[in-house]
């Protein structure tokens, strides 16, 4: 007679799967081989192939301008954070960070924690739809959707903004734009503690992310997690408190931790962040000055088009800064920032013309999608789809 232990004992046989590209939970460009026995995962050789933007190349070709549109395609869904960060890298090479405007650095601070909101409520909002919660799903795609609104109301552009300039950014405020904003902070508050009230306490919810997918504080170190998925380990490192920049050092806010380093914990770290966002939305309304948005700087800002069309000094100055671009002094930096997936990187280097010489991205995200085979081997097959999302990778930024 054959024992439940003698079955258990039995040689096996383990099935080769792939999971991706076109699996509707791998964004359409990652492949995973996965190892199976039954449904659990022996191994998984992750592939993060199939998008190839060349981006670092491109920028080789392009003015430093007219890189803005590339940057707003590494992370797509929050695109202001990054005009932000390679705006800063620039401007670090140009000696102009002080001289930037400070309504100008309000307004990057106000935008930025707008498209940081949006970058979670998307990541959050894909993960519950992908395990089910469908109604929670519309609810942040409502939140989120209402900032980007005000955000094509600012800039013409509901996704690909290409909004900031090198010495500012391109155009002021709207009219009534932080009267809108007020009321659209509250909506998001709302419909984020809805979500929050619908799903922390389902019980399919907590089985399907409560220590799954972990990863220890010190292997996330290791690999280079920054953001929320190192929050989520307990490391309270956030580049707006530990190195700030702009007029972050003028706003009280938070930095959320959890304990566990699974996917429950980056999605409570996520929820939490959104809250911070939205009070230093609400003190930058409130704190913002008048003035220039934008550096009084001919070699570096376009002149306005009445000059452009009524005399020969702007026409001539505006055909430089387009043909030539502009001029930055010849040497290299490195300059980061704090995008929705963590530490958002640029390293330029400057061969002294209107174009880089080279320019490298550090994406957050490729760093933490470089540990997904750890998170997952040893876990159920149906534990892909909640791990993968809660490591909200984006393809855009990681196959750049």
């Amino acid at each position: 007679m054959i024992t439940t232990d003698d079955v258990e004992q039995l040689p096996t046989d383990t099935m080769l799967v792939n999971m991706g590209p076109s699996h509707p939970a791998m964004h359409g460009t990652v492949k995973i081989m996965l190892e199976i026995d039954g449904e659990v995962v022996k191994n998984a050789d992750v592939q993060i192939g199939y998008l190839h933007r060349g981006f670092e190349k491109e920028c080789e070709r392009a003015t430093y301008t007219q890189i803005f549109p590339y940057v707003d395609r590494l992370n797509y869904v929050s695109p202001m954070l990054n005009n932000v960060g390679y705006a800063l890298a620039v401007e670090k090479l140009l000696g102009i960070t002080d001289r930037i405007p400070t309504r100008a650095e309000y307004i990057r601070v106000i935008v930025g924690e707008m498209a940081r909101v949006c970058d979670h409520l998307t990541c959050v909002s894909a993960s519950l739809m992908e395990l089910g919660g469908f109604t929670a799903f519309l609810w942040a795609i409502k939140a989120r959707d209402s900032f980007w609104e005000l955000l094509e109301e600012l800039c013409g552009a509901r996704l690909t903004h290409s909004y900031v300039r090198i010495g500012g950014v391109s155009a002021d405020l709207t009219p009534n734009f932080l009267d809108k904003l007020e009321s659209r902070i509250r909506l998001v508050r709302s419909l984020r503690d809805d979500i929050r009230k619908l799903v922390e306490r389902n019980r399919i919810f907590l089985d399907r992310m409560e220590g799954i997918g972990a990863i220890s504080t010190q292997d996330a170190i290791s690999y280079g997690f920054t953001g929320p998925c190192l929050r989520a380990c307990g490391v309270a490192y956030d580049v707006r408190k530990d190195h700030t920049y702009s007029v972050y050092d003028r706003f009280d806010f938070d930095v959320p931790v959890a304990d566990g380093g699974d996917n429950l914990a980056r999605y409570l770290v996520r929820m939490e962040e959104a809250e911070q966002s939205l009070r230093i939305l609400e003190q930058a309304a409130v704190q913002i000055p008048s003035g220039p948005v934008v550096i009084d700087e001919p070699t570096i800002v376009l002149p306005p088009k009445r000059e452009v069309y009524n005399s020969i000094e702007g026409m001539i100055a505006h055909f430089k800064l387009i043909i030539d671009g502009i001029r930055v002094p010849a040497g290299e930096t490195y300059s980061y920032t704090e995008a929705g997936n963590g530490e958002l990187g640029f390293y330029i280097v400057s061969d002294g013309t209107g174009r880089p010489h080279k320019c490298r991205v550090r994406p957050p995200c490729f760093y933490i999608t470089a540990a997904l085979r750890d998170m997952v081997v040893g876990e159920n097959v149906a534990d892909m789809v909640p791990t993968f999302g809660s490591l909200n990778m984006v393809g855009g930024e990681c196959d750049r």
